[in-house]
């Protein structure tokens, strides 16, 4: 996975956990249509693969990609 092709998404719990992971663009666009469509989530993320139970999210955060701190040409 490269930072071009990367995208960092926060997922929150009920009960207050957070889990950070920076994914594929692939694998985040697929976890917005698991969202609607009520499917288990499934993050392939740099350090492995999350699966998460839809029912025991609160909340999904995207970042954008233009959020990135550092130099740019």
């Amino acid at each position: 996975m490269t930072e071009a092709d990367s995208v960092r998404v926060e997922v929150a719990f009920a009960g207050g956990q957070i889990i950070s992971a920076l994914v594929t663009s692939a694998s985040a666009d697929a976890c917005d249509r698991s969202l609607v469509d009520g499917a288990p989530v499934e993050l392939a993320a740099q350090d492995g693969r999350y699966t998460v139970a839809l029912h025991r999210i609160v909340c999904v955060k995207r970042f954008a990609r233009e959020s990135r701190v550092g130099f740019g040409a």
